[in-house]
């Protein structure tokens, strides 16, 4: 497997560089969970780093790697539901009902 030196941004791993291991893509998996153990013994806290491009594309549109950008929310990514493109959204708490936009007019 390979593995690719990554860094961390925000929470309690800012500044840390480690290596992850890539996927069948190449890339580093979308988000990365880390188990913080209880002092007391109970349940570890999961602590959510969600993947976000390292800087603006450059000349040629590519960005130039990866980064992970932590999570306070600590939201693991939905449902668990494997989302394929032509997939209707997800709704959340927020959504409109059956995806239709908001009636303006009254």
């Amino acid at each position: 497997m390979k593995s690719q030196d990554t860094a961390f941004e925000g929470g309690p791993l800012d500044g840390r560089v480690l290596p992850i291991l890539l996927g069948p893509t190449g890339h580093p998996p979308k988000t990365y969970q880390v188990p913080v153990p209880d002092a007391a013994g109970g349940p570890p806290t999961v602590l959510i780093y969600r993947r976000v491009p390292k800087g603006p594309p450059g000349k040629l549109g590519l960005h130039p790697g990866w980064k992970y950008a932590y999570d306070p929310e600590g939201d693991k990514g939905g449902d668990g539901k494997l989302r394929w493109p032509w997939s209707k959204p997800a709704t959340g708490p927020g959504a409109t009902p059956q995806g239709k936009p908001d009636d303006t007019d009254g």
